[in-house]
């Protein structure tokens, strides 16, 4: 057996796991809670001792310190959208006086879950959370609504009935994108999505299949194409769809990612943008006017989105336990992608 190799710090979820019981009832019980039982405290203690369980030494600085921490986890903290929600929640949480400690999930739910058990070990005063697309286990969010831990989310949200969320009215504006699409010349759309299992995804989607309808055009189920949020696949989705023997003569992307893959494989399939296939993408305004042609987007108001998400949770964090439901509008901004030459 090799000493030399660092033991892992035993956690509360490891405990919670070793018991059958919830983090929330360890974490009472070390706190000499009265809603957990003289037994039940006994034995979280026991164990503790025999697992050499030793509190976050930076939870306890936070504690003594500076007390007022906000956890934020996001699913991809290097694109402009979620920099800039960040950004939002940071102005707002420095006006009351709180810190931020952000943690990046890289679209996995092992990530997402392991930085939720890191806010919880901190002792974080409360947590903003978007999804990360793999995630359709939800238990370690239910764990800190057992907890009484104020959590809100943006984007990409679950478990409605329990936690607020600030959402983008992604329906309506993916209709809006979808009618201007039809009203320039376009008649077989397509649209790129993400996993469908996102809340996100499926009211984008929503949205482009009711412009179809309101119009009385066909839906053709091959050009809707809903996979994993990733350059490459929507790459070669997108050049998929371009091969196609009734090819899409313009497309609605899900988001920045996938929006920047096609604008890339149609221009790889030489193929006209708009004239051959319009494109419009959920997309940041900054990257979106700097692409030639440029980019028809629509814009989120991200900024105000992580504004709303840390007002929601300052809320909640001073006692107000109702559940909100906000929605920040986007905005369809027009520019060369889009409209057909008539």
């Amino acid at each position: 057996m090799n000493n030399n190799v660092p033991q892992r710090r035993t956690s509360l979820k490891d405990l919670a796991r070793e018991l059958g019981v919830s983090i929330a009832t360890v974490s009472r019980a070390l706190r000499n809670s009265p809603e957990i039982g003289a037994e039940m405290q006994k034995r979280v203690k026991d164990l503790a001792k025999k697992l050499n369980y030793r509190p976050n030494p930076f939870a306890q600085s936070l504690r003594k310190e500076a007390p007022k921490v906000i956890g934020v986890v996001v699913p991809n903290l290097v694109t402009h959208y979620y920099a800039a929600v960040l950004d939002g929640i940071e102005d707002e949480a420095r006006r009351a006086g709180y810190s931020i400690i952000s943690a990046n999930s890289h679209e996995r739910f092992e990530d997402e879950a392991h930085a939720i058990d890191n806010f919880i070990g901190m002792h974080v005063e409360g947590i903003i959370a978007c999804l990360a697309q793999s995630t359709t286990d939800y238990r370690h969010f239910e764990e800190i609504a057992d907890m009484r831990i104020p959590l809100v989310f943006f984007g990409r949200t679950c478990l409605a009935d329990k936690f607020s969320s600030v959402t983008a009215n992604g329906d309506e504006a993916a209709q809006m994108a979808t009618q201007h699409l039809i009203d320039t010349g376009s008649r077989h759309i397509a649209f790129l999505g993400g996993p469908n299992h996102l809340d996100m995804v499926r009211r984008r989607k929503h949205g482009y299949l009711e412009a179809l309808r309101e119009n009385h055009l066909p839906i053709d189920r091959e050009m809707v194409v809903c996979d994993k949020i990733d350059y490459d696949v929507a790459l070669k989705n997108t050049e998929e769809l371009l091969r196609h023997p009734n090819r899409p003569d313009a497309i609605i992307a899900f988001n920045d990612i996938i929006t920047f893959a096609a604008f890339t494989a149609i221009k790889n399939s030489k193929l006209r943008i708009p004239e051959d296939v319009a494109l419009i993408g959920f997309t940041d305004d900054v990257h979106a006017a700097y692409v030639t042609p440029r980019m028809s987007a629509i814009v989120d108001q991200s900024h105000e989105m992580g504004v709303t998400a840390c007002k929601l949770l300052l809320m909640n964090i001073h006692g107000d336990k109702k559940v909100y439901k906000k929605i920040v509008p986007q905005q369809l901004v027009i520019r060369d992608t889009s409209a057909k030459k008539q």
